[in-house]
């Protein structure tokens, strides 16, 4: 321990990590926490039933859902199961004609195509009218999920570390997550190779920073070694579309994992069919790669400009009308329902409200389907569960949420919320209030390239380990200049009175803080520290994310 930066001490005790064990293991190259798989529940029985299935020469169909952690928890059950049979298939249901989760139509349609088992991944725990529907057809059913169960839950075999009966030691895996300790369970008792595991590793990391799982613990183990595997460039599919949108093999992070390849592979459910993703990861062929790609590549350049135009449009029609409001509630007849959960996490960062957009659904517009993004004091989750009454499907967490209704019940939802966020307010008047505190502040001659690989060593960086923010008092900005399209970002260099200065890069709020940056005054800055690579060479800059006048 004495060997440790105190800073690094002092920053693992802000994410609760304390004692010199956790310590060196989270800190350690080669993590070993991870946890029997057969400590989950039903997870013996599922083995056993999938193992069953194989024997007998049936088709396993893979269920999942169309975002990152569902698309990847598909592509790995599929290839470790490639491993025991050839006889597989699998289903992701269309973001816009089916919605999440399992539906009777599908249960109908893989029946029909031969299957003699469902196993789903990333979903499924509460359906249990589609698991009665499965058992009265003569489909067998096995769920896999993640997401918490505060319904009734599917009757079926169900693997999921949130059921209240599981004595599995860590409940926050993502979907992907708890398809790798299956993967685990049925590698152990077919006795595969233990390499049928690591090759998969890749994709477990995707996954698990794609759905935004605390990368504490387990999910830590797991993403770090998964990132070995991913910068290796083992996974054709992932090598070709690393370099096609300029991401450098052996020097990939978890944040470009995060802000490059999720969005490209959620950007196919969003704005076309979730296959194409999935293609791409499980595909060795080159042609089928080559076109995949370019596919993400399209997909996620039409989001951009479907999500910036819908942002617009909302943003300008809410400053008409907006006074305050505790919650923001929006209607958009037009808006694209592959973003609509992006626009709403957008406007959440502008407003600091918690953010609905609805839209119409349905063959006549009789629906209306909602996305939500709360603020970190408001459970969502819990926030909408007051309406559930209204509510045809309803599903998701502290964070974020989504429903269908009725049109008709629209009214009565805004006047529910509405109340239940007075409520709210009374009882804590501090709801809205918002800090930015830094983890430490430090004086710019601090920043080297010694204290940047410092802080690498708190990497893969994600939910519950964001990267350190840093404070530093009585700055200047010189060199400016504006970048992007419309001028949203700025980059510039930062001195102190005693010479010392630093590159920086500020994403998207120019416009908010030009005034600070450009008056030649002393001012404070927040940001993160990072090694930037360019040409073969290496350089340490600030990600300015505000500045304060002094």
């Amino acid at each position: 321990m004495n060997e440790i930066n105190p800073i690094i001490i002092e920053l693992l005790k802000k994410r609760g990590v304390t004692s010199e064990e956790d310590i060196g293991e989270f800190l350690s190259d080669k993590p070993k926490r991870t946890y029997d798989p057969f400590l989950l529940a039903d997870m013996e029985a599922g083995v056993d039933l999938i193992l069953a299935k194989i024997k007998a020469g049936e088709k396993i169909c893979i269920y999942g859902d169309y975002d990152a952690d569902g698309i990847t928890a598909i592509s790995l059950l599929y290839q470790v199961l490639s491993h025991l049979t050839d006889n597989l298939s699998y289903y992701i249901p269309s973001r816009f004609d089916e919605g999440y989760g399992l539906n009777n139509e599908a249960i109908d349609a893989i029946k029909a195509d031969g299957a003699g088992l469902i196993v789903t991944v990333d979903c499924g725990s509460v359906s249990y009218a589609e698991a009665e529907h499965a058992k009265a057809i003569g489909m067998p059913l096995m769920v896999t999920d993640h997401h918490s169960i505060t319904d009734r839950r599917a009757d079926c075999i169900l693997i999921n570390p949130k059921r209240q009966d599981c004595p599995y030691p860590f409940k926050h895996l993502a979907g992907v997550g708890v398809a790798f300790k299956l993967a685990q369970a049925l590698q152990q008792k077919a006795g595969l190779p233990k390499s049928v595991l690591t090759e998969v590793l890749d994709l477990v990391a995707i996954g698990t920073i794609g759905d935004i799982v605390p990368l504490l613990d387990e999910n830590r183990t797991m993403v770090k070694f998964g990132m070995k595997v991913l910068n290796e460039g083992r996974r054709p599919g992932l090598r070709r579309l690393a370099e096609r949108i300029s991401l450098t093999l052996g020097s990939i992070t978890s944040e470009n994992v995060a802000f490059a390849i999720v969005p490209h592979i959620n950007a196919a459910g969003r704005m076309g069919s979730a296959y194409a993703a999935a293609e791409l990861l499980i595909s060795h062929d080159i042609g089928i790669i080559s076109r995949c790609t370019e596919t993400l590549v399209q997909n996620n350049r039409d989001r951009k400009a479907v999500q910036e135009s819908t942002y617009k449009d909302l943003v300008s029609e809410l400053e008409k009308t907006y006074d305050n409001d505790n919650i923001i509630i929006l209607s958009s007849e037009n808006a694209h329902e592959g973003i609509t959960g992006i626009v709403a996490g957008k406007i959440r960062e502008r407003y600091e409200r918690p953010v609905i957009i609805v839209t119409p659904s349905g063959e006549n517009g009789e629906y209306l389907k909602g996305t939500g993004r709360s603020i970190e004091k408001i459970n969502l989750y819990e926030l909408l569960k007051t309406c559930d009454n209204l509510f045809e499907k309803f599903g998701g967490h502290a964070g974020a949420c989504g429903f269908l209704m009725k049109k008709e019940y629209f009214g009565e939802f805004r006047q529910t919320l509405g109340k239940r966020m007075e409520q709210l307010l009374s009882a804590d008047e501090s709801l809205f209030d918002s800090e930015l505190n830094a983890d430490f502040d430090i004086p710019l001659a601090m920043i080297t390239e010694d204290f940047a690989d410092m802080i690498d060593l708190m990497q893969p960086f994600g939910a519950k380990n964001p990267k350190p923010l840093f404070r530093i008092y009585g700055t200047t900005a010189l060199n400016t200049s504006f970048m992007g399209s419309e001028n949203r970002h700025m980059r510039f260099t930062l001195r102190d009175d005693t010479g010392f200065s630093i590159n920086c890069v500020l994403f998207n709020r120019a416009e908010d803080y030009a005034d600070i940056l450009l008056c030649g005054k002393a001012f404070e800055t927040f940001g993160t520290i990072e090694a930037q690579y360019w040409n073969g060479s290496r350089r340490i800059q600030m990600i300015v994310s505000h500045v304060e006048r002094l």
